[in-house]
């Protein structure tokens, strides 16, 4: 995909992954809530109230202004992120636990789409440059959107591994996805990828070929970029 002459403001992108990710959960009914995905051991409906607690992780931020620089941008903020931590095993198992309790999905996916509206609102009145607090770091309020942006975008591609009919991320979640992966890696990705595979490739929901490896070189030691 070619790379886009002008960046998106960080609101619009996060309205955007919201809504494509929203547009999906909407279509979600009890029985397909049980479906795998592409996270190891979440069904879709433990995918949707992972995404449900970032998004109230990212209201709770907005609203938590410091008076500290920030110590991270869009970028670094992910290089904490690794696969195969007993961090990430510990989330998995409560997001089981706790998704599992509602009784009916809808109720699940209801409190999603308020959740990312009320998001999506206090993201488009924000002051970009304000620092927020998150995860244990200080972001621009700017920074913090396209984070959250590139987390829905990518549980967006993992949501619909077993929804074939469903819609798929946003052209503007997915560009600042391959953004960040870019900025990670410190070069454009010498890959002919598209944006929904080199996003699988860099976070380790998909294996590199032998062609793969042979045209990043060096730097395909370096993969998964974050997970």
């Amino acid at each position: 995909m070619p790379h886009e002459k002008e960046v998106p403001e960080p609101a619009q992108v996060l309205r955007s992954a919201y809504g494509a990710f929203g547009a999906v959960v909407a279509t979600i009914t009890d029985e397909r809530s049980w479906l795998p995905t592409g996270c190891l051991g979440w069904s879709v409906r433990d995918l949707v109230y992972h995404c449900l607690r970032d998004a109230q992780r990212g209201l709770v931020a907005l609203h938590t202004p410091v008076d500290r620089a920030p110590d991270r941008d869009a970028v670094g903020y992910w290089a904490d992120w690794r696969p195969g931590t007993v961090g990430a095993a510990n989330g998995r198992r409560f997001n089981r636990v706790v998704a599992g309790m509602f009784l009916h999905v809808e109720q699940l996916c209801e409190l999603y789409a308020e959740t990312a509206a009320a998001v999506v609102d206090a993201a488009t009145g924000a002051a970009l440059d304000r620092p927020v607090a998150t995860q244990g770091h200080v972001l621009a309020a700017g920074d913090l959107l396209r984070t959250l942006a590139v987390e829905a975008t990518i549980h967006h591609l993992d949501l619909v591994v077993s929804l074939p009919d469903a819609r798929g991320p946003s052209a503007e979640g997915l560009g600042e996805v391959r953004r960040t992966l870019d900025g990670l890696l410190g070069h454009p990705a010498p890959v002919t990828w598209d944006d929904a595979r080199y996003a699988r490739v860099a976070t380790g929901r998909a294996p590199l070929s032998d062609a793969d490896r042979n045209r990043l070189g060096a730097d395909a030691a370096r993969f998964p970029l974050f997970g």
